[in-house]
């Protein structure tokens, strides 16, 4: 069943929630609104307390049956979704494109990477692999297994509305649990539309379903209550995550925690200038700037300073700022209203505080805010301190090794971390120093379906991608057997 209904207008599209296997129109609505027009083009329902309680009930009655499919057969449901992500790839990609911004190219290459998590998984599922030890004595046989841990409860945040999604759903499917996620309010549609799909090729209900709401925590509530609900993972902000943490204690749930970063990327005097402005554009500007892993913080030697930052901001001069709906367009908008104010206000803070603009600098018309590259950039500023979430990249200078790795460990946060040298001992060095969960070197795109994605610190607990990720979602089980003594012949 389609989640649209194309007998309504064109202009606004009313979609439905997919809860205990059937899409529901909800008692209210939540208004989806396109950053790039600011007009409301979409709803989707506004779901209950009591809508959380069916969907939790689905989940819990699915997961008997579900936990006890083949690794074979959830593996093959598992192939069939990628396939038909990837026959939807450009659907899907309009309708993320729409609801935050993201430039259709972007999102088109977005949907790929999710699609791909869902492929690698598939793969996983065949490989939950157990052990036999040896124990003390004769008559007795040891052996360790994976078992599913349980119903799943997944919310997810607005920047990566396929990747997020597929990311927790896969993993939890493939280790034999059922799922219910709660997607961001700014872009519920990509999370529906990835549901219609598994329903399509066969996913059974109950297994995989979306619940959308305005007010998060009056349907978390519902699942942080519930014992039966055995595992949380959440991608989102420091802040909340400790709060879903505390309220995930209260039913000693296992959690997966991917929270805020505050990455640096230390350019050395040996780089090579051009590749790596290369690098720290692929890493910086992706999605505005609005991702957890790009750079906050770019630290240059002193050495090539003025050269590396002369030809970084001739690159972000360049870059198109435009409709995301156009396939030229590299820049798209902020995502609503208050992320633009954040970008202004860390702009405006730097420079009150010595910053030196060296392009951009300001608020464009509607969400969009210019690519901006800011030299003298020192301690103590606010876009120093925290996220940004903007295509704003913040320039200072270092000395030495030491130097540029004391700067970049001291913050709080230690989701990803850049560098970029010629030098292999200095690679390995700096890599191996640098208090963070991935670190790239010469690489400003580090993320693909079979690597752990995850920090350490304030940025979070566990991993997603790969056996890692698969491991999240799995309990372990010791059984001992004690054997009679062996028979004698007759």
């Amino acid at each position: 069943m389609s989640t649209a209904n194309s007998a309504t207008p064109a202009a606004i599209t009313p979609y439905k929630a997919l809860i205990a296997g059937r899409w529901i129109a909800g008692s209210g609505t939540l208004d989806v609104v396109n950053p790039a027009t600011q007009a409301v083009f979409a709803t989707v329902p506004d779901c209950t307390p009591d809508d959380a309680r069916r969907a939790h009930d689905a989940a819990v009655e699915a997961f008997a049956t579900w936990r006890r499919q083949t690794c074979f057969a959830r593996s093959a449901l598992l192939k069939a979704w990628h396939k038909a992500i990837l026959a939807d790839q450009e659907r899907i990609a309009r309708a993320l494109s729409s609801e935050m911004g993201k430039p259709i190219a972007e999102a088109r290459g977005e949907i790929a990477y999710a699609a791909a998590y869902v492929e690698s998984f598939a793969e996983e599922a065949t490989r939950i692999y157990g052990e036999t030890f040896p124990v003390p004595g004769a008559n007795k046989r040891a052996f360790a297994s994976r078992e599913p841990v349980g119903p799943v409860y997944a919310v997810t945040p607005w920047n990566f509305p396929a990747a997020m999604i597929t990311r927790k759903v896969a993993p939890a499917l493939a280790a034999g649990c059922t799922i219910i996620v709660k997607p961001a309010k700014q872009s519920p549609l990509t999370a529906l539309i990835l549901a219609e799909l598994w329903e399509k090729v066969g996913g059974p209900a109950g297994t995989f379903q979306v619940i959308t709401a305005s007010n998060a925590s009056r349907v978390s509530e519902v699942m942080f209550q519930s014992p039966a609900i055995r595992k949380l993972t959440f991608t989102g902000s420091t802040e909340i995550g400790r709060q879903l943490y505390q309220q995930a204690a209260a039913t000693i749930k296992k959690v997966s925690l991917e929270l805020g970063g505050h990455a640096p990327f230390l350019i050395f005097a040996d780089a090579d200038i051009d590749l790596a402005v290369k690098e720290v554009m692929a890493c910086k500007f992706r999605n505005a700037g609005q991702t957890c892993v790009c750079t906050n913080r770019i630290y240059v030697q002193e050495s090539i300073a003025d050269a590396f930052a002369s030809k970084l901001a001739a690159a972000v001069t360049a870059l198109k700022v435009g409709n995301p709906a156009d396939d030229a367009t590299q820049i798209g908008p902020l995502v609503d209203a208050a992320a633009l104010r954040k970008v202004s206000r860390h702009v405006d803070n730097a420079v009150q505080l010595g910053a030196t603009v060296l392009t951009g600098g300001k608020a464009l018309d509607g969400l969009y805010y210019a690519p901006t590259v800011l030299a003298n950039v020192k301690p103590g500023m606010e876009l120093m301190e925290e996220e940004t979430f903007g295509p704003v990249a913040p320039l200072l200078t270092f000395k030495s090794e030491a130097e540029a790795i004391q700067a970049a460990n001291d913050t709080p946060y230690g989701l990803a971390a850049y560098l970029y040298t010629n030098d292999l001992s200095r690679a390995i060095r700096v890599s191996e120093a640098l208090e963070y969960g991935i670190v790239g070197v010469n690489d400003g795109a580090t993320a693909t379906a079979q690597a752990p994605f995850g920090g350490i610190k304030d940025s979070g607990i566990g991993r997603e991608g790969g056996p890692w990720g698969l491991a999240e979602f799995l309990e372990v089980k010791y059984v001992s057997i004690a054997i009679k003594a062996d028979c004698q012949p007759h």
